[in-house]
């Protein structure tokens, strides 16, 4: 069979460029197939004596907080304070309807003066019996009841006098006073309304220097503190608290531990502490929220690295480490609280160490080849400050 020139010179070229194309995508697969190391930058992990310092969220709370009642009944005549205003102890903040208690004070007066003149009625009597009874002008049967008499009437003047400073303390409580040095909340009852006796709650009243705040932590985390101010947690008293509210730098505030509960809560697994703080210039109000750094007494060696050298896998926290044939090798950890600016490092870790701390994100799976260049310290990763979130 006859082939046709041009026919044969088509396929000729079709050929020949598919060839060519195959030795280009050879060429770019061999290109492609070399990985360039890294730029990174290494910090050995520091191994430094600490202070720890562990944080908590709590909860500011008024040493004293009283829910003021009322010890009698009555109709509230007026509100003798100003609602939300600081009040001493013994400052009335209010005054019930006293009318019905000034009677009452009245007929207990004029009982106790009755119940006086029968007793001194006795007494004079007694007397004349004992100077008949000397000439036995009386009989014994006659002369004892007299001294009975006596005796019972005395009894009287007794009873009529309770009766007389109960009735003046009743009067003395339509004054409602404030047991504490305090603010007062607003008035929950006015003028005019019904108080019923030790039932109707009147206003709050809660006291503002000093304040406690309450927090709730794991209980190893809490326990170390407490064994390390000597005997556990009942021993924890005296160790270091600072606190922030909200919108504060740092923890500028410095408070003491002052209690550790007796139990752990079985539901949350974390025991329940509180600091003391003084708060002489009123900047805490009780119900504020507030972030504690609790301070430990021993230093602790412990791992320190940059925070910023620290990855995360959906709930798993891990770092690259330069590994001996010179490539990433991935390490999972378990970070503690910042200390002077570094992460402490609780495991996952060992001291020296070279950590990645920059050029981690051009880091795309484990093994693939670093170029470390110079090396950071890690002092030098973070700026000192102690006790950053």
């Amino acid at each position: 069979m006859t082939r046709h020139p041009l026919a044969f010179a088509a396929r000729s070229a079709a050929f020949a460029l598919t060839l060519a194309v195959l030795a280009a995508c050879g060429s770019q697969a061999q290109e492609f197939g070399t990985i360039a190391p890294a730029q990174v930058t290494v910090a050995p992990v520091l191994r430094k004596d600490i202070a720890r310092a562990d944080e908590f969220t709590g909860r500011v709370v008024a040493v004293e907080t009283v829910e003021l009642r009322p010890r009698v009944g009555g109709y509230i005549e007026r509100v003798d304070y100003q609602e939300g205003s600081p009040v001493k102890k013994g400052q009335v903040l209010f005054t019930l309807d006293d009318r019905t208690y000034r009677a009452e004070v009245e007929r207990a007066e004029a009982e106790l003066s009755r119940a006086r003149s029968r007793a001194a009625l006795a007494a004079s009597e007694l007397g004349r019996a004992r100077k008949l009874a000397d000439v036995r002008a009386i009989s014994t049967e006659e002369f004892e009841q007299r001294r009975a008499l006596t005796a019972q009437t005395a009894s009287d003047v007794n009873a009529a006098q309770a009766l007389l400073s109960v009735a003046r303390l009743n009067l003395e409580f339509t004054r409602v006073r404030a047991p504490i040095d305090g603010l007062a909340g607003r008035a929950l009852v006015t003028a005019g309304n019904l108080a019923s006796p030790d039932a109707t709650v009147l206003t709050t009243v809660v006291s503002l220097n000093p304040v406690h705040v309450y927090f709730e932590g794991d209980e190893q985390t809490l326990l170390r503190h407490g064994q390390q101010a000597g005997d556990g947690a009942a021993r924890a008293a005296g160790n270091t608290v600072r606190v922030a509210l909200a919108g504060d730098t740092g923890y500028p505030h410095v408070g003491v531990l002052d209690f550790m509960d007796n139990q752990v809560d079985p539901g949350t697994g974390t025991l329940r502490a509180r600091a003391v703080l003084d708060n002489a210039d009123g900047r805490f109000t009780p119900g504020l929220f507030a972030r504690v750094q609790l301070i430990g007494l021993r230093p602790e060696a412990s791992l320190l690295i940059d925070d910023k050298a620290v990855l995360t896998d959906q709930d798993r926290k891990y770092v690259y480490v330069l590994g001996p044939d010179g490539t990433a090798l991935r390490k999972d950890v378990a970070l503690g609280p910042m200390v002077d600016g570094l992460r402490v490092v609780e495991s996952g870790l060992a001291a020296g160490d070279q950590v990645v701390v920059s050029g981690v994100q051009k880091i795309f799976f484990q093994g693939m080849p670093l170029d470390t260049g110079a090396q950071a310290s890690p002092a030098d990763a973070a700026p000192a400050v102690a006790g950053s979130p």
